[in-house]
C-alpha cells in the first residue's frame, strides 16, 4: 500500500511530461539502465523513494567538516522539509523548477522531492558549472552552489527565485548579483537537518548595506550553547535538538548571523580569531582559491597564515604578501602572519575545499 504522505502530486512534471507513480518508477530505471551519468543518480534516488518496503533514504555526506558519512533519513521527514520550503520561499504546485545539482548529495535529493511533493514542473540539466548555459526558458525557483551562481551570472535573470548553498557565498559575488531580477538567498543547513533549515536575502530591494541575518524556516527554532555554538529545534525533521559547531549570534528564537566554524577557530595570543571572518576581508583582493588556517606557534600558541592555490611564483607571492600587508580592514590580530602558495587543495568528494587534509599534506 502507498503511503498516502509520500504520494506523487498530480501535477507533478519532469521536463514538461506527468508521471503517476507506475510511470515515474519506468523513467527511474530508464536513467539507471540507459542515462548519462547524474540520470543514473536520479534514477537510482527515485527507485529507493518509490520503493514502500523502506521508510528511509541513504544520504551520504560531502565531507567538507569531517569524514564522509552515510546517514538514513526518513522519507517522511523530507516530505516535512519540503513543505517548509514551498511555504517559506511560497513555491507552490505549478512552479517551473531546475534542478542543476547532483542527486547523490542531500541538495539535489531535495530538489526532487519537493518536486514531487509540492507538484512542481521540474526541468533537469546536467549538474556542471554554467547550468544555465543552453537554456531559454524562465525559471520559478532553483538550487545551485556559489561556484555554479558565479558561472551563471550572465544569465540569472532566467531565474525568479535562487537558493544558494553547500559553500560560502563570497563578498565579492554577493556584490555581482545587487541590483538583478533574481532574488537570491543564501540557506543554512547540512545532510542531517534535510537540507536546509533558514535562509537570507542577499540581494534585497532596499540599497541597504547592512549585512542580513537568516531567518529559521517554518516549525524550526534555534538557540545557543555555552561555546555560542547554534543549537536547532526542527521536531518535523529531527528527532532531538541537533548541537553543530556553527559559532552564532542569536538575534532571537527565528533569526542568527553565522560567524564560523568551532573546529576552524584560531587561538594566537590568546585572542580566538575567526577565520571565516579573515576570509571575508580578503575575498574582493584575492581571485584564486584560498584560505586561512591556524599554524603552531613558539610565542603565539597559533599564528594566522594565509593559503592560496596556485603554482610557486615569486613575483606572485611577494605581491599577496603586499596585500596582506597594506589591508586596513584586518582587526589587530587578524592580519595573516605568512603565505602558502600550494599548486591543488585536497578536496573533498563534492569538490570543496578539504583544509584539514591540506594542512596534513603540506606539514607532511
Amino acid at each position: 500500500m502507498v503511503n498516502t504522505h509520500l504520494a506523487i502530486h498530480p501535477n507533478f512534471k519532469i521536463n514538461g511530461i506527468h508521471f503517476d507513480r507506475n510511470e515515474l518508477y519506468s523513467v527511474a530505471y530508464s536513467y539507471v539502465k540507459e542515462g548519462e551519468a547524474f540520470e543514473e543518480k536520479i534514477g537510482d534516488f527515485l527507485i529507493d523513494w518509490l520503493n514502500d518496503d523502506y521508510d528511509t533514504i541513504k544520504v551520504r555526506t560531502s565531507g567538507s567538516t569531517g569524514d564522509p558519512k552515510i546517514y538514513f533519513i526518513d522519507k517522511q521527514k523530507m516530505v516535512n522539509s519540503a513543505l517548509a520550503t514551498g511555504k517559506f520561499f511560497n513555491v507552490k504546485e505549478g512552479t517551473k523548477a531546475l534542478l542543476c545539482l547532483p542527486a547523490d548529495y542531500i541538495g539535489g535529493r531535495m530538489m526532487l522531492v519537493r518536486a514531487m511533493i509540492l507538484g512542481w514542473d521540474l526541468d533537469i540539466v546536467e549538474p556542471k558549472s554554467n547550468p544555465l548555459d543552453n537554456l531559454f526558458k524562465t525559471y520559478d525557483f532553483c538550487a545551485m552552489t556559489p561556484f555554479q551562481m558565479d558561472y551563471s551570472l550572465g544569465r540569472l535573470h532566467l531565474i525568479k527565485k535562487l537558493i544558494v548553498g553547500g559553500g560560502t557565498v563570497s563578498e565579492h559575488l554577493i556584490g555581482l548579483i545587487q541590483g538583478i531580477p533574481a532574488k537570491v538567498f543564501e540557506v543554512y543547513g547540512m545532510t542531517e537537518t534535510i537540507s536546509h533549515i533558514a535562509a537570507r536575502r542577499l540581494n534585497p530591494k532596499k540599497d541597504n548595506k547592512e549585512k542580513r541575518p537568516f531567518k529559521a524556516l517554518p516549525n524550526v527554532s534555534i538557540s545557543k550553547n555555552e561555546d555560542n555554538c547554534l543549537i536547532i529545534k526542527a521536531p518535523k525533521i529531527l528527532e532531538e535538538e541537533l548541537q553543530t559547531n556553527d559559532i552564532v549570534e542569536v538575534l532571537t528564537f527565528k533569526k542568527f548571523y553565522w560567524k564560523g566554524r568551532l573546529d576552524n577557530i584560531i587561538n594566537s595570543g590568546g585572542v580566538k580569531i575567526f577565520p571565516e571572518s579573515v576570509e571575508e576581508k580578503l575575498q574582493k583582493r584575492i581571485t584564486q582559491r584560498f584560505f586561512i588556517a591556524g599554524l603552531a606557534d613558539d610565542s603565539l600558541g597559533e599564528q594566522v597564515v594565509l593559503f592560496v592555490e596556485a603554482p610557486h611564483n615569486e613575483k606572485f607571492l611577494s605581491d599577496l604578501k603586499e596585500v596582506v600587508k597594506k589591508l586596513k580592514t584586518f582587526d589587530k590580530y587578524e592580519r595573516p602572519k605568512n603565505v602558502y602558495l600550494i599548486e591543488k587543495f585536497e578536496e573533498t568528494t563534492s569538490g570543496k575545499i578539504h583544509r584539514q587534509k591540506t594542512l596534513k599534506k603540506l606539514m607532511g
